[in-house]
């Protein structure tokens, strides 16, 4: 699968959500946006990044989890250009969909990293750890010992399992032979 390809016709944030989403999808999204904030040492990691990293991300606008994740990586995109996020919409992208299947479903958000020439890094998705525990615990209960954390903690939380995320592919840029030979670093 070329996923740079599919990298190269997606879109940015913005331009996403003007094509796919209702007016009530769109004000969700813009709402949770601003209820992302990164901390300075995140900020200052962020602007750390020097290799150029594509991230492909399989979205709905419709749906709960993009709501609650995407815009996290709009806000990791504000602070380094380095990073770029380009949007595919799940039902428009029938081939990626059936590609990037999580647990045998069309789970997304589904995200692909790509380095800067399009050549495949890694693959995360549909939910971070964070909220993965937060799902588990109200579906199993207080006797599920999760280490859950909730409300804006959960938030942050999954902020910074994405970061995490996002982390480890740049240092994988960062530390590939092939591209520092190619960057004379």
């Amino acid at each position: 699968m070329d996923y740079n390809q599919f990298f190269e016709e997606a879109l940015p944030y913005s331009q996403f959500l003007e094509r796919y989403a209702t007016p009530d999808q769109n004000h969700r999204w813009s709402e949770f946006r601003k209820s992302v904030k990164l901390t300075a040492a995140q900020v200052e990691l962020l602007k750390s990044f020097t290799r150029e990293m594509k991230v492909l991300v399989m979205a709905g606008a419709w749906c709960g989890d993009c709501v609650n994740q995407c815009p996290i990586f709009d806000r990791f995109t504000e602070v380094n250009p380095k990073i770029r996020v380009h949007f595919a919409d799940r039902d428009d992208t029938p081939d990626l969909s059936e590609n990037l299947k999580t647990c045998g479903g069309a789970r997304v958000p589904a995200l692909v990293f790509l380095s800067e020439d399009g050549h495949f890094c890694g693959r995360a998705g549909d939910r971070t750890l964070s909220k993965c525990r937060s799902v588990v615990a109200s579906q199993a209960g207080a006797a599920c010992p999760t280490g859950i954390v909730s409300g804006d903690g959960l938030t942050a939380a999954v902020v910074q399992d994405w970061l995490d995320e996002f982390e480890r592919i740049q240092w994988m840029l960062r530390t590939s032979t092939r591209l520092r030979n190619l960057h004379g670093d």
